[in-house]
């Protein structure tokens, strides 16, 4: 769908609980508290990322994907009682398929508090208002944390694997 491209932008979205704000270099030295504890890693791979890694990897993100046909969607997941960063959200959409890959990450110190559920579900439903047709998450087989945000915002697993990890998907309407 040409009209994606065009109709897609990294904007603020806001969740009951939580505002999903874009990802920028200044939000790096608090993302490096999540991304360096180890236990993020444990189903995702890699290794504790040190804060000049982070901030390396923000300004990645912030930059935009070097592909033209793809779209980087980066967000930081922020409480909005108190602003604390709780995690990530970021979607990959691909406009010639009409597809977006999403993926969630909550700190250690916020995981099993519906965080990812309810920053996940935003996502969608804002996708979906931009045209976007299939939801794609890859996760890892033992990852029953990351399979229930899945279920909970209408993913289905599939027979594919790519990395070692189940593809999930939804079809939206």
């Amino acid at each position: 769908m040409a009209e994606l491209a065009d109709d897609i932008a990294l904007e603020p979205l806001q969740s009951q609980r939580f505002t999903l704000e874009p990802l920028s270099v200044a939000d790096a030295s608090e993302m490096a508290s999540i991304l360096g504890d180890p236990s993020i890693h444990e189903f995702t791979g890699g290794a504790p990322m040190t804060p000049t890694q982070v901030r390396a990897l923000c300004q990645r993100l912030e930059a935009g994907s070097p592909d033209p046909t793809v779209i980087w969607l980066n967000w930081v997941l922020r409480s909005r009682d108190d602003h604390t960063l709780l995690g990530t959200m970021q979607a990959t959409v691909w406009p010639d398929q009409d597809r977006a890959d999403v993926a969630w990450i909550v700190g250690a110190a916020w995981q099993g508090r519906g965080i990812a559920s309810e920053a996940a579900a935003q996502v969608v439903m804002w996708l979906r208002s931009k045209g976007v047709l299939i939801v794609v998450a890859h996760i890892h087989p033992d990852h029953g944390a990351s399979q229930g945000v899945a279920r909970r915002i209408g993913l289905a697993p599939t027979e594919e694997v790519v990395d070692g990890e189940i593809e999930w998907r939804l079809e939206l309407e």
